[in-house]
């Protein structure tokens, strides 16, 4: 019998920014579901953590919140062993080779900033459990809503300081500027860090494109939450999901 390929696409509206969680959210506010990532996510082999979800509302839009609860410690992780979880791990081998595609951009990107090459950069918050789960997660979700094509908005930031394991550190941070070289960034002004390293690294990998979306019927939305709440917009992350087709543009009876 022919095996069912993936059909379908998505375009991932960043007007507040990207993170590795509300990805995930939004992929399980657009009916992904929750029990079936589990289960993928079981055959990491990881069992420092508790996957949990919960509807919340941000301005009066309804979303998903997920929350990776991890009980290690500081663990600080190489790419070597970010790839050794994934090669011991049960995951279907297409998850495991785009996985690791958004943790070696990850470290190539840190090790652009910081001087040093890819084998020595230790991933400090994004080595850890909530982002490795986040980040496959995110690949698992794709495959099982069967989305083969990926479209993004441009990638909103914010402004000002914020704190990480090297100190003090300019909005947007030094990896998500190193990430973006080649993608448009909406600076909204608001001073919050908006795009985090986790979801530039997952969106510019996966999407194809960046700007508008070319015509397509979507019959699908989701939308992911972040953690904080702000003031100028909701802190949300939408995706529409459609079939996927080589025609766009309006139709014209003849």
């Amino acid at each position: 019998p022919a095996t069912t390929t993936a059909c379908r696409r998505a375009y991932v509206d960043c007007f507040a920014g990207a993170s590795g969680d509300m990805l995930l959210g939004a992929l399980v506010d657009a009916g992904l579901p929750f029990e079936q990532l589990e289960a993928e996510l079981a055959k990491l082999g990881l069992t420092d953590y508790t996957l949990s979800r919960q509807s919340v509302s941000k301005h009066g839009i309804s979303a998903t919140k997920i929350d990776v609860d991890a009980q290690e410690d500081h663990v600080h992780r190489h790419l070597s062993d970010i790839a050794s979880i994934l090669d011991n791990s049960d995951l279907d081998p297409d998850v495991r080779s785009r996985a690791l595609s958004v943790f070696t951009r990850l470290a190539e990107a840190e090790a652009k900033v910081h001087g040093t090459t890819v084998e020595s950069v230790h991933f400090h918050e994004v080595g850890a459990v909530d982002a490795i789960v986040d980040i496959v997660g995110t690949i698992i979700g794709l495959k099982l809503l069967r989305i083969g094509r990926v479209q993004c908005s441009a990638l909103s930031v914010g402004t000002g300081v914020t704190r990480g394991s090297h100190g003090a550190m300019p909005i947007p941070v030094p990896a998500v500027v190193a990430l973006c070289t080649d993608v448009p960034l909406r600076r909204t002004g608001i001073p919050r860090e908006l795009l985090t390293p986790t979801g530039a690294a997952l969106l510019t990998t996966i999407a194809e494109s960046f700007g508008q979306p070319t015509t397509f019927t979507g019959d699908r939305v989701g939308y992911g939450a972040g953690t904080r709440d702000l003031d100028d917009i909701p802190n949300l992350l939408r995706i529409e999901i459609g079939e996927d087709s080589s025609i766009s543009g309006t139709r014209t009876d003849q």
